[in-house]
């Protein structure tokens, strides 16, 4: 399993690229888990706090990731996504989970799984920049970057530095190109790895 994180870094394009490259691999998002609007908490300034675990369905991503750990050939055919064979049938097949979100290292059940951490960091000012080019249901409200998502995303990167170990740390400033050539050559030698272990 491998993993992606930070907000509006790039994460979302590179694991697809990488998806893309990886035969028999698999995404799943920490997005696609937010709960409804109306159960996220707001802060002291009337702020949704979706910049926390307890705004996000961790049951339900745990059981999915769960599931592709018990069987990741179903999981891939339930998706549409059918296994390719790429080793001749006496090796074993390595199947690849990405996980990409902004607090999936903050989350420990999930974070002790990943084989492989990568963060990409980006500075504050392109960050902003870039989620102001994006569209949100609801939308931002004024000054929520500065007034809460920054903010959040310095205090749960602290959390995250404090309990994590082992994390690359790539520069989301780098063409998308040569981070992904750099990521996937990673992920393949980390794949020949465990397919030589057993």
């Amino acid at each position: 399993m491998f993993s992606f994180r930070m907000t509006n870094g790039g994460k979302s394009t590179l694991s697809r690229s990488l998806h893309q490259q990886i035969p028999n691999s698999c995404i799943i998002a920490q997005d696609s888990y937010f709960k409804d609007d109306s159960a996220v908490p707001e802060d002291s300034n009337g702020f949704k706090q979706y910049d926390i675990l307890d705004a996000l369905h961790m049951d339900t991503m745990m059981s999915d990731v769960d599931s592709w750990r018990r069987d990741p050939e179903t999981f891939l055919r339930q998706r549409g996504l059918g296994p390719e064979r790429t080793t001749p049938s006496a090796d074993r097949e390595v199947f690849v989970l990405i996980v990409e979100g902004f607090l999936i290292f903050n989350y420990r059940p999930l974070n002790e799984l990943f084989d492989k951490r990568y963060f990409i960091q980006i500075p504050y000012d392109v960050c902003k920049r870039r989620r102001s080019s994006r569209v949100y249901t609801p939308p931002d409200p004024p000054g929520y970057f500065e007034g809460h998502v920054w903010p959040m995303y310095l205090k749960n990167r602290q959390e995250m530095e404090s309990i994590v170990s082992g994390i690359v740390f790539l520069d989301g400033l780098k063409p998308k190109e040569e981070l992904l050539a750099a990521v996937c050559k990673d992920v393949c030698q980390e794949i020949e790895r465990l397919r030589e272990k057993d």
